[in-house]
């Protein structure tokens, strides 16, 4: 049953940074590296499959997709962003506000899909 207080959120990952989620255990996402400004969660499955899929595993041999749940009171404050086809839709969340999300996470970070 769907949640109306939070938004569910996908993130396609490789294996390093999910060993950052884990290591946090499974409540957040780590800080942005110097040349990543912006966080991109996005919303939906099969654009986290995608990505994870076609991008991820080429790029690390391993490919993740997570699902998390976010409250709907922070995400409120930023605009979905479309970047392709209609079902191509991301949040862009500013580095300084990852620590905000990662508070606003409800429920743990979980990997839905592993691709190898």
């Amino acid at each position: 049953m769907e949640n109306p207080e939070t938004v569910t959120l996908w993130r396609p990952t490789g294996p390093e940074e999910l060993a950052l989620v884990e290591a946090s255990d499974w409540r957040a996402w780590p800080p942005r590296l110097p040349d990543q400004p912006i966080f991109y969660p996005v919303l939906n499955e099969e654009y986290a499959t995608m990505i994870a899929r076609d991008w991820n595993v080429p790029a690390s041999g391993a490919g993740y997709v997570t699902r998390f749940e976010v409250r709907r009171s922070f995400l409120d404050r930023y605009e979905v962003h479309q970047v392709g086809g209609r079902t191509i839709l991301e949040y862009w969340i500013p580095a300084e506000d990852l620590d905000t999300l990662n508070a606003n996470i409800v429920g743990p970070i979980t990997v839905v899909t592993e691709f190898r």
